[in-house]
C-alpha cells in the first residue's frame, strides 16, 4: 500500500459513514490549520476543500451558518466573498483544545488532587458544571464533588469565569493517604477508562498502516498529506477530548493512549509540510494566500521537523 492509496481508503471509509459530521471536520481543519496561519479563510476555499471528503456546497454552509450561531465563527463580506474566521470565544477554545491535541502528555504527578465542591448549587447548575468542567478532564467523585490529578488550574480559573461561578464554587487542593487500591477503583468509575481505551486502540489499527505505508513511500502529494492529517487529527480529536489525561500511575497497564500519541506525532510529522504545500496552494484570503504558520506552530507534538 502506497501513502497515496492509504490515504484514499481514510477517505472514501469516512465517505461511507452513515452520518458525515460536517461540523466537526471544519472545526479541526479551522484548529489544525487555518488558526495558526491566520485564522481567516475564504468560504470558496473552504467549500472546494471540503469536496474532498466528500461534503458538499451546501452541507459546507448550513454548518458554518451553525457554528456562527453557536459562537465559534464569524464572517467578514468584502463584495461577493464571504470570510470567516475564528469570534474570540471560539479562538480560546481552540487555544485550550491545541494544547492538549499537540501538547505532550504529562510525565510526572505529584500526587495531588484538585477537587471542585458544588453543594448548595441547583440541580441545574450543576449540570453545567460537570458538563463544561468535563471537557478538561473533571470526572464526579461524588454528587456534589468534581476531581481531577493534574488540571491546568489557568483552564480551570477560565471555565469558571465562564460559568459566571468563580466565587461560588469551593477549589480544594489533597492527597490520598492510604488506600491506593480503592482509589483506583474509585478512578474507574468515575470516568469511562475501558470506552477511551477501546476508542485509541481502535484509532491506532485505523492509522497504523497509513504510517507505515508513509514509510515505504516518502513522496506524498500536498493534497493526500492534507487529507491524511486532517482525517488523523479528526479523529485523535474525538478520542482525545474524552480523555481525562489521568497520570500514568492511574491508567489501566495495558492504556493505548500511549500508542495513539506516539502514532499521530510521528504520522503528524511525516505529512504536515506536505499539506501546509496544498493549504498555501488552495486557501485564500482576502489578502491573498494564508500567511505563514506562527512560530507556536513548529512547537506541536514536541517539536516539528
Amino acid at each position: 500500500m502506497t501513502i497515496e492509496s492509504a490515504s484514499q481508503s481514510l477517505v472514501a471509509e469516512f465517505r461511507s459513514r452513515t452520518t458525515l459530521r460536517a461540523g466537526s471536520l471544519i472545526t479541526t481543519v479551522f484548529g489544525d490549520a487555518i488558526a495558526p496561519r491566520g485564522g481567516t479563510v475564504w468560504l470558496g476555499s473552504l467549500i472546494a476543500a471540503m469536496r474532498e471528503f466528500g461534503v458538499n456546497e451546501r452541507l459546507v454552509r448550513t454548518s458554518v451558518f451553525r457554528l456562527v450561531q453557536d459562537g465559534w465563527l464569524q464572517s467578514r463580506q468584502i463584495g461577493r466573498r464571504s470570510y470567516y474566521s475564528l469570534t474570540d470565544a471560539g479562538r480560546e477554545r481552540f487555544e485550550q483544545a491545541t494544547q492538549k491535541i499537540y501538547g505532550e502528555p504529562a510525565s510526572a504527578w505529584d500526587g495531588e488532587w484538585t477537587t471542585v465542591l458544588m453543594t448548595g448549587i441547583e440541580p441545574a447548575t450543576k449540570d453545567l458544571v460537570r458538563k463544561e468542567l468535563g471537557w478538561i478532564g473533571f470526572g464526579s467523585l461524588s454528587p456534589n464533588v468534581l476531581a481531577h490529578p493534574a488540571p491546568d488550574m489557568a483552564v480551570l480559573d477560565l471555565a469558571l469565569d465562564r460559568l459566571g461561578l468563580g466565587d461560588e464554587l469551593v477549589v480544594m487542593a489533597g492527597r490520598t493517604v492510604r488506600n491506593e487500591p480503592g482509589m483506583r477503583a474509585l478512578v474507574r468509575d468515575s470516568w469511562n477508562l475501558a470506552d477511551i481505551d477501546e476508542r485509541y486502540a481502535s484509532f491506532v489499527e485505523r492509522f497504523r498502516p497509513v504510517l507505515k505505508a508513509y514509510g515505504k513511500d516518502a513522496n506524498v502529494q500536498p493534497k493526500s498529506a492534507f487529507l491524511v492529517r486532517t482525517l488523523l487529527i479528526q479523529e485523535y480529536r474525538k478520542v482525545l477530548l474524552r480523555d481525562p489525561q489521568l497520570p500514568a500511575e492511574l491508567l489501566p497497564a495495558s492504556w493505548h493512549g500511549t500508542a495513539a500519541y506516539q502514532l499521530c506525532r510521528n504520522l503528524y510529522r511525516a505529512v504536515y509540510a506536505a499539506a501546509d504545500d496544498y493549504l498555501t496552494e488552495t486557501m485564500e484570503t482576502a489578502e491573498g494566500s494564508l500567511p505563514p504558520p506562527a512560530a507556536g506552530f513548529m512547537k506541536r507534538f514536541g517539536g516539528l521537523r
